[in-house]
């Protein structure tokens, strides 16, 4: 393996003192403009690059952010939200040339225990938080370890997430509640009465913002709470489809099933073919997340069609705003919209 070039290397091609080259490098006075440009030069013809961890040692910025996962290996195999998310912020990212820095984990505790490592080894300037809980114990860890922030997922209204000056941090959020009621306004207008949520993972704040909402807008239209209801999973396929297979065999079945991700709703679509029970002529579907696997299906899926690489890229556009010295805020993402598909029709009136 080809040994990593040094100072001292640039140094000696160069024909300049070592002190020369750190000058040089780090836009410190000292040399001269030609041989500062000299020095780079030959810099890039050897390939150097900083070395992160003495930077960070010297309080420098890492040029490094983090993104830690607390999610079921088994569901982001399968689930394409992550994988685009994390294209949008690395296209920003890349382009700044800025490193990310990503671990999955088992939990929560485990997400904190990255958190507290990067902060202390300053692997990282700053962190992306996804998955904001109910009860959240990572905004206090990221205040009091002063680790800049942005929350993905918040509500909107600040997340209480440390900056490093004491305040709360930025958020980048989508409007839940009202990607519910786009959800709901057409298997309304459809004729639905009795619908089903297979929702994601319980204790999640987006999971509990889509529960609340279409309560909310159940009550708004009169429907009966007994038939409108959300049913909690892991965001798998096996949960979705064993969720699916449940309700379905229920003495008074939805008409309708909403999905919070592509993933189970095409799981359900199986199920339903398996029970024999065809969509949508007994059963309507509506996936959360837009997505090739929505498109490809048969019948193709009803979906909310967002931008998740966009989203993606308004998070690392904000960070980089927050570590470059922009106060916190909180920024709205391109609202979903409901693209309906041939997964949904009126419900049989037999059924």
């Amino acid at each position: 393996m080809a040994r990593r070039p040094t100072i001292k290397d640039i140094a000696r091609r160069a024909g300049v003192s070592e002190s020369a080259v750190s000058f040089a490098l780090n836009d410190r006075p000292g040399v001269s403009q030609n041989t500062r440009a000299r020095i780079r030069r030959v810099a890039e013809e050897l390939g150097w690059q900083p070395n992160s961890a003495a930077r960070a040692l010297s309080g420098e910025r890492s040029g490094a952010v983090g993104l830690v996962l607390a999610r079921p290996a088994q569901t982001l195999g399968v689930e394409s939200f992550f994988l685009q998310l994390v294209s949008g912020i690395q296209e920003v990212l890349s382009a700044d040339r800025v490193a990310l820095l990503f671990q999955v984990v088992d939990g929560i505790d485990a997400e904190c225990a990255v958190y507290r490592r990067w902060w202390a080894e300053r692997r990282v300037d700053g962190v992306l938080v996804v998955d904001a809980r109910t009860d959240d114990p990572r905004p206090e860890l990221l205040a009091l370890l002063g680790l800049p922030a942005v929350m993905i997922g918040g509500t909107g209204t600040g997340t209480g997430t440390g900056t490093g000056g004491g305040g709360e941090s930025s958020s980048v959020w989508a409007d839940d509640a009202r990607a519910m009621a786009q959800v709901v306004d057409h298997l309304h207008g459809l004729g639905h009465r009795r619908i089903t949520h297979i929702a994601g993972l319980p204790g999640l704040a987006h999971t509990a913002r889509r529960i609340a909402s279409l309560r909310v807008e159940a009550e708004a239209r009169g429907l009966d709470p007994e038939h409108v209801r959300s049913v909690v999973t892991d965001y798998s396929d096996t949960e979705g489809a064993a969720a699916t297979r449940r309700v379905l065999d229920e003495p008074e079945p939805p008409t309708a099933l909403v999905y919070d991700n592509d993933v189970m709703a095409v799981a359900g679509v199986a199920v339903a073919a398996e029970l024999g029970i065809a969509v949508p002529g007994r059963i309507s579907v509506v996936a959360w997340d837009d997505s090739a696997l929505c498109r490809v299906t048969h019948p193709r899926l009803t979906a909310l069609v967002r931008d998740t690489a966009g989203f993606g890229r308004l998070a690392a556009e904000e960070l980089l705003a927050v570590l470059a010295g922009s106060p916190p805020r909180a920024r709205e993402s391109e609202r979903p919209r409901l693209e309906p598909r041939e997964s949904t029709a009126p419900p049989a009136a037999a059924y």
